[in-house]
């Protein structure tokens, strides 16, 4: 078998920080720590190919020397170490105050899986966008003004509407927000989402007032498509997700701890 050297286009502290979570978190909930198959450095490097690279799980165990099943084992634990790290909405929308920020953009991403056969109540498919067609998870992504990813939400099936899940995991903390001044802009899809989120007007006839606040809106909150951008073109592993999708809000705040580290790098 020929082997070869390969490089990852991830700083070498972001490794270090990364396995330093890993052996904090080891220390916590293994009895025997240092009987691991393979060192915390070892399983931070396997997680980083995995979501930056999209490396298969069955290359990752072999290259980290141990069974395929303990290589997924590894790979969900390092995973919900990665996210731990992630930060609170409430919080960051608080140090974007103190920040100065003028607003903060809201959109709504679907998250790729492959396909789950599970029914809804209703009988319909769960997992399946109906607006992307597509099946995948439902994310919402807040970002700052210049539309670097802030926060992620937890994930909802890809049949959930935009609103409701955003009901369900950022307006909580966004209406205070709002209400202490700093306002939401998001698109079309959340019209009736209440005071403090700003979304632009429907309709063919609108008055130039509205016409010119909807332009407002519109050119304000474009940036925020840049989240997404940074998201699926920096972690492969977020073009098609291959694992319960239900394991999709993890990863992907995994993937902004990630962004987070590298940002002006």
């Amino acid at each position: 078998m020929l082997s070869y050297r390969a490089t990852l286009d991830v700083p070498t502290q972001t490794v270090a920080r990364v396995s330093r979570w890993i052996q904090a978190h080891r220390h916590r909930v293994d009895a025997r720590p240092w009987q691991r198959a393979a060192t915390c450095w070892t399983q931070a490097v396997l997680v980083l190919r995995w979501l930056i690279d999209g490396t298969d799980i069955h290359l990752l165990a072999r290259d980290a020397g141990v069974s395929q099943a303990t290589g997924y084992r590894y790979l969900h634990e390092a995973i919900d170490v990665i996210a731990a790290q992630a930060p609170d909405l409430t919080e960051v929308l608080a140090q974007g105050r103190q920040a100065g920020w003028a607003f903060v953009a809201l959109d709504g991403t679907l998250i790729e899986s492959t396909r789950v056969n599970a029914k809804s109540a209703a009988g319909h498919d769960l997992w399946y966008s109906g607006k992307h067609h597509h099946h995948g998870g439902n994310i919402q992504v807040v970002t700052d003004p210049t539309g670097f990813p802030i926060w992620t939400s937890p994930v909802e099936p890809g049949s959930t509407h935009d609103i409701t899940c955003a009901r369900a995991h950022a307006f909580p903390a966004l209406y205070p927000a709002a209400a202490a001044g700093l306002p939401t802009l998001t698109d079309k899809g959340y019209t009736g989402a209440g005071i403090g989120i700003h979304v632009p007007l429907k309709g063919a006839n609108l008055s130039p007032e509205n016409k010119a606040s909807n332009l407002l809106i519109t050119a304000l909150r474009a940036p925020a498509e840049r989240a997404n951008a940074l998201f699926k073109s920096g972690f492969n592993a977020l073009r098609r997700i291959t694992l319960c999708p239900w394991r999709i809000g993890h990863i992907t705040a995994a993937a902004l701890v990630i962004l987070t580290m590298h940002r002006g790098r």
